[in-house]
């Protein structure tokens, strides 16, 4: 019998302008997606993922002390405890990316991950903060994840977290393989004209590299004042072959629903035998700063 997993996404834009006070724009982000929620529910969705910073815009576009105050603690704050709820109503797994608050002065982008029965399950810091021009300083915002790379055990699958600019890395998403990950999600923020030519390119290569499945969101919209470009969207689901078997619109909100068959992955890694046949004592220069190399004669 086939384990056939309903999963979905949400892509979002946001819902007010970055003049109003913080307590507004996480109140009709959090509103928004309550909605979009409802909508996934309504769709049977057993396994849901936000995007990043679901809560507010990418004020990563700046560098400004405000943003700070939309931290919370996890799993103390507000909108992981609000969403432990929704995920018991419906009985749905939920990974929810939001600002944490590890103490005063130390924040991290985070993924809080709660199962169907609406416990928390643990949490994802963002290992890799881009300091990119233009609009993207994360440095500013952000400490580097210091978790590791958790798969976490959900009612229906076991799930990992990737976050944004961590897809650059391939790294991360093999360790999330030998953590046992059969699905991963990477819940992002990212631009047209910057690195859309890798949208549907890297996550694939890492779902056929490891043989499991990704979950890829993308925010939409251009957000003011900011003028970084426009979030599009085109969130997918690709299998453990590398095909993507479902995608979102362009620039829209959208719940992106797809069935996902796990057994999969047992067929897909019978053929390419990738675990068995990695070489962990040759990768040394993987953990130093610059790496080695020899010179030929």
């Amino acid at each position: 019998m086939s384990r056939i997993v309903r999963c979905g996404l949400i892509q979002a834009s946001n819902a007010l302008g970055a003049n109003h006070t913080l307590p507004q724009i996480k109140k009709a982000m959090i509103d928004k997606h309550l909605r979009l929620i409802e909508q996934a529910a309504k769709k049977k969705v057993k396994i849901l993922c936000l995007q990043e910073l679901f809560y507010g815009p990418y004020f990563c576009a700046e560098q400004n002390i405000r943003w700070y105050d939309l931290t919370e603690r996890v799993p103390e704050g507000p909108t992981t405890k609000l969403m432990q709820k929704i995920a018991a109503k419906h009985g749905m797994a939920m990974v929810v990316p939001v600002y944490e608050e590890q103490m005063p002065g130390l924040y991290f982008n985070t993924a809080a991950v709660i199962d169907a029965d609406g416990s928390y399950l643990g949490k994802y810091r963002k290992h890799h903060i881009p300091h990119v021009h233009p609009g993207f300083w994360e440095k500013f915002y952000f400490t580097p994840g210091d978790l590791g790379y958790p798969v976490f055990k959900t009612k229906y699958a076991q799930i990992g977290v990737y976050i944004c600019y961590d897809r650059h890395f391939p790294e991360g998403a093999r360790v999330l393989g030998l953590n046992g990950a059969e699905i991963v999600f990477n819940p992002s923020a990212t631009v047209a004209g910057l690195s859309e030519y890798l949208w549907e390119l890297e996550q694939p290569a890492h779902a056929a590299a490891n043989g499991y499945f990704v979950g890829a969101i993308n925010r939409v919209g251009t957000e003011k004042p900011w003028s970084i470009g426009e979030f599009y969207g085109k969130s997918y689901f690709c299998n453990p072959r590398g095909k993507i078997v479902a995608q979102a619109s362009r620039g829209r909100d959208e719940v992106l629903v797809a069935n996902l068959d796990l057994d999969m992955i047992q067929e897909v890694r019978k053929v390419w035998q990738f675990y068995r046949d990695r070489r962990p004592e040759t990768y040394g220069p993987l953990t130093a700063q610059t790496g080695t190399s020899a010179a030929a004669d």
